[in-house]
């Protein structure tokens, strides 16, 4: 595996709905593909279903108080509206959102599941660093988290 900043040949996404993340992690699965970074395709399913799952069930962890209050209104537009940057490493007291050695078919189900929860529920939980957010920041800081991990899954052959 690649060091995540030094991976090269990631591909560009930008997802609609949370549907489209399915879509995508479908196809990838049924073909040949490649990981780039650190983590295994079905790492980065399970990472992002267990995401989903935060925005209804809670997160383990919080963001210090000086992050949430002082700097957090000023780049929340961004990490909801522009692509997130790679090489971010999860705080120690964030380990519940790394995820174990997971197969794709176990990361996958579990994403369809949580992709679900967001047709018949409605998160309402705080995020630990954003604080109380709206359905649709939820749903868009989903896509675009999404957009960031599947880029290192790169089919093979095109």
């Amino acid at each position: 595996m690649t060091a995540t900043l030094q991976a090269t040949g990631r591909r560009e996404l930008h997802y609609g709905n949370l549907n489209d993340i399915v879509t995508d992690a479908e196809s990838l699965a049924a073909g040949e593909y490649q990981t780039l970074g650190e983590w295994s395709f079905g790492q980065i399913l399970e990472h992002l279903a267990v995401s989903l799952d935060c925005s209804f069930d809670g997160f383990p962890f919080q963001a210090p108080w000086f992050l949430r209050k002082l700097v957090a209104p000023f780049i929340k537009n961004g990490f909801i509206t522009k692509p997130m940057r790679a090489g971010f490493k999860l705080p120690a007291n964030a380990g519940a959102l790394a995820p174990g050695d997971v197969s794709v078919a176990e990361g996958l189900a579990h994403l369809k599941k949580a992709v679900a929860r967001y047709e018949t529920e409605t998160p309402n939980v705080h995020h630990p660093v954003f604080g109380r957010m709206a359905r649709q920041e939820w749903v868009s800081l989903g896509l675009r988290h999404a957009e960031l991990h599947m880029s290192f899954v790169v089919p093979v052959g095109d």
